[in-house]
């Protein structure tokens, strides 16, 4: 086991740097620390998953306090090591890694610990199990896993994201349902499954990417996923330029369909599936959601008097 940084303990090992704090100290009452995870790989096409926590990492300064060591969970030829040229000019070698970053949400002081990495090649109950020791000295309460998955969804509408969980009290509290998929599971349902036996809430975040455009970068399945995880944060998520990238992404696509008249016919068959099952959304509670949703960034942007919200009640 490695650490991450020279100086720095792992929360499991009793550090002072990355032990949970202890908010009552402070006269704060936030809930416990939500855990984000996702993971490069077969849970993530078109990068998006992995691409939604970088963003979040990066715009809220997470500071990473734990990272699992590449030597115990990978099979180097499967995710082989990159070599790069440092600024000095020297080569570097980067090796496949998994990170535990804590990051503050910075309206409601909320932590939000980040779990970024490529899916291990073996020994999966050891890296669950280490992943959510991690967690357990954090303070972590919920567990939330992303991903993204390959789908009959044309790139021209919404794109949509579906939220599970196997925890009746998250069910209760954010309307949603189990998941009724019977198969074979990445390590995001494992990590999850494996939270929910140690009795932390969890929930599984997925976004559908268009098959025919699986490619990284996938912008706007990047930005669903994102508008989708803060109403789990409880405050708006950083999105950059995401905005302007899925425009543009999708004019792209719009354009190279255009050259293809089956791809076009094929795109404008999923677009009329995809029209017709989504004519219930045009109901109250879709526009009740984008009304609320508009209320939290408008707040972020200049009503100091909000301080923001700290996520579903007892998550």
């Amino acid at each position: 086991m490695t650490s991450s940084e020279p100086g720095k303990q792992d929360a499991t090992g009793g550090g002072t740097p990355a032990e949970a704090p202890d908010e009552s100290a402070k006269g704060n009452e936030l809930p416990p620390a939500i855990l984000l995870a996702s993971f490069e790989g077969w849970n993530d096409a078109g990068g998006a998953a992995s691409q939604a926590l970088d963003i979040v990492a990066e715009a809220w300064d997470a500071d990473v306090v734990h990272e699992l060591d590449a030597q115990d969970y990978h099979d180097f030829q499967v995710n082989r090591p990159h070599v790069s040229i440092g600024e000095d000019g020297t080569r570097e070698l980067t090796w496949p890694s998994t990170t535990v970053s804590v990051a503050r949400a910075p309206i409601s002081g909320r932590r939000v610990v980040l779990v970024q990495g490529v899916e291990p090649s073996f020994h999966w109950r050891d890296y669950c199990d280490e992943i959510l020791e991690v967690a357990r000295g954090l303070g972590v309460g919920t567990v939330v896993g992303v991903g993204a998955l390959l789908a009959d969804v044309p790139h021209s509408r919404p794109i949509p994201v579906q939220t599970t969980s196997a925890d009746p009290q998250v069910q209760a509290l954010l309307g949603v349902e189990g998941s009724e998929y019977e198969g074979p599971s990445g390590i995001v349902g494992v990590l999850t499954h494996f939270a929910a036996e140690q009795r932390l809430h969890t929930l599984n975040v997925w976004a559908a990417v268009p098959h025919y455009v699986a490619q990284p970068p996938s912008p706007k399945a990047t930005l669903a996923i994102l508008l989708r995880l803060e109403e789990l944060v409880g405050e708006p998520l950083p999105v950059g330029d995401l905005p302007e990238d899925a425009r543009a992404w999708q004019a792209g696509v719009d354009e190279l369909a255009g050259q293809d008249p089956d791809v076009a016919e094929y795109i404008q068959q999923l677009e009329e599936v995809k029209d017709t099952a989504d004519l219930p959304e045009a109901s109250g509670e879709a526009i009740a959601r984008e009304f609320e949703r508009y209320l939290r960034r408008r707040d972020i942007r200049g009503d100091k008097g909000d301080k923001g919200g700290q996520g579903p009640a007892g998550l």
